[in-house]
């Protein structure tokens, strides 16, 4: 890289917020908002899937999914995410951020709809069909996460970076919103037109045949906001830091600069090669010896902090209707119909996503680029820690009905703690403190442990959850440890985060060849540069 080229990302650096940061943070957004409501709304559906595809005749409760079915619906998805992650991570740094980001919004629209399409001859074949598209869907949603936040790291300035980079996540929370909400407005409308008893009164009757398309119209309503950004997507120009660094393409990184960020460059002088062909410094290898010794503790601090966070976060996010249904706050199950259960199930996630998850994503965008992504990290996982704690030591106190308000709120809080926390800035993080060509690759692979903690959280806290009772377990799962344990667990599991934020560097303020340390490569490869001249 010629200094030129350090002079084209130092205006990126230093440029003014533009319209244009706005917009790509809509277009990017658009793929969380769709990624998050596809990954969350499953656990709003899975009780209503139990109930029309695995009635027992003449059980007292409702039927519900196998352990084993209960497990695949609920962490397929998370299984392809992590795959999609660790493949596209490294697609996106080798053909480009822009090649490979139209086709993970494809399938995440295919597969949206090919979910809810999900048909066959017996409960098994419809289960392996919904697995089959969820899987994809995933593989889609887990391109997504290095691709728009290297995209969006590699446009923003570098005193608002954290800020877009955050927000782009942020869409995360407005999408599991929206499922609660559809799922609300979907239920509410099935419940009125097609009347049913609850299930104690009349069994069978209790599960309308209607409710069949309700969660297949749930499933499928993902594939709207993804494919009212395809157009957009695919109109946005590769990003200047790829174009400069590693595609080795300056006159298109300056073009595509003055493109999105209004100004004009004009190139005054071509020196034929500018890129020494001995520039040993910057040729390092993704795991070579200098790679582990520069970058090996961010990787490791990167990856370790968002597995943590993970198990603790999907186990809550996937199982809240479990927990809810634990302390009281639902009613019993056979006191409810099919869509009545789906409609409180909604309601209460809804309630949860409204008061903690969404401020928590926001009050981090506003704070980011003030207090830092080290202290939010430590904020939250702090924080996530105590309240979880709060929760599972005198478990017993919040399971009365009087305290159920109580318990909600605390538990709301964890959800806060965990926006404006680690849940964040594991995102934003990965995608600043790596050299540019193999940015894409480490988010996919900090990402991807991070998927792995979720998949351990989604089955682990499946059956660990269970009661250490066996008469009052669920229909087909052996004892557990508890809900009460598990919450403990789920504290300790927070409180490895937080000792290994400590592996994590602070990006605040710094620009990403700063981070990645290129600009120390470069500056060993002096040559005659490219004069540029910016006009605003």
């Amino acid at each position: 890289m010629a200094w030129s080229h350090l002079q084209v990302l130092s205006m990126l650096d230093a440029a003014k917020t533009q319209f244009y940061h706005f917009t790509a943070v809509v277009i990017s957004g658009m793929g969380f908002f769709t990624d998050s409501y596809d990954l969350f709304c499953i656990s709003l559906v899975t009780k209503l899937l139990g109930r029309i595809y695995y009635h027992v005749e003449g059980s007292a409760k409702p039927g519900s999914l196998p352990p084993n079915v209960a497990a695949a619906v609920n962490g397929v998805a998370l299984c392809g995410t992590l795959a999609g992650q660790l493949f596209f991570g490294w697609l996106g740094d080798k053909l480009g951020r822009k090649g490979a980001y139209g086709i993970t919004l494809m399938l995440m629209v295919g597969c949206s709809i090919g979910s809810g399409l999900s048909f066959g001859s017996s409960p098994t074949s419809v289960i392996a069909t919904l697995c089959f598209f969820r899987f994809w869907l995933g593989f889609g949603i887990g391109g997504d996460y290095p691709l728009s936040a290297t995209i969006m790291s590699e446009y923003a300035n570098k005193k608002t970076r954290g800020a877009f980079i955050a927000a782009v996540f942020a869409m995360q929370g407005f999408g599991i919103l929206a499922g609660g909400m559809v799922a609300i407005v979907v239920s509410s409308i099935f419940r009125a037109v097609y009347h049913a008893d609850p299930y104690s009164v009349d069994p069978i009757g209790s599960t309308v045949p209607q409710a069949d398309y309700v969660w297949r119209i749930i499933l499928m309503f993902g594939a709207a906001p993804a494919a009212l950004t395809f157009y957009s997507r695919m109109k946005m120009p590769e990003t200047p830091r790829y174009t400069a660094l590693v595609a080795k393409d300056q006159n298109k990184a300056c073009q595509d600069m003055a493109k999105v960020l209004n100004v004009e460059m004009k190139e005054q002088q071509q020196v034929a090669h500018a890129q020494p062909q001995n520039n040993r410094s910057s040729k390092f290898a993704l795991f070579s010896k200098k790679f582990l010794r520069r970058h090996g503790l961010h990787l490791l601090g990167t990856a370790s902090t968002w597995f943590l966070l993970d198990i603790a976060y999907y186990s809550q996010n996937l199982f809240q209707k479990d927990i809810f249904s634990a302390v009281g706050w639902l009613p019993s199950a056979s006191s409810m119909s099919a869509l009545d259960e789906l409609y409180k199930i909604a309601r209460a996630q809804t309630l949860i996503a409204l008061c903690g998850t969404v401020p928590g994503y926001w009050v981090t965008v506003f704070l980011i680029d003030h207090i830092g992504r080290f202290a939010i990290q430590l904020i939250g996982f702090f924080f996530m820690t105590a309240f979880m704690f709060l929760l599972a030591i005198p478990y017993h106190h919040w399971t009365r009905p009087e305290n159920n308000i109580g318990f909600i709120v605390i538990y709301g809080l964890t959800f806060f703690f965990a926006n404006f926390g680690p849940n964040s800035t594991t995102f934003v993080v990965p995608a600043e403190i790596f050299p540019a060509r193999f940015r894409s690759t480490c988010h996919g692979i900090s990402a991807a442990a991070g998927k792995a903690g979720a998949i351990i959280g989604a089955f682990g806290f499946l059956y660990a959850s269970q009661n250490q009772d066996k008469s009052k377990t669920d229909p087909g799962y052996p004892p557990g440890i508890g809900m009460r344990n598990s919450l403990i667990l789920l504290g300790m599991t927070s409180i490895l985060g937080f000792f290994f934020t400590f592996l994590v560097p602070e990006s605040k303020g710094k620009s990403l060849e700063e981070m990645s340390r290129e600009n120390e490569d470069e500056g060993d490869d002096q040559v005659q540069p490219n004069r540029v001249e910016v006009t605003v």
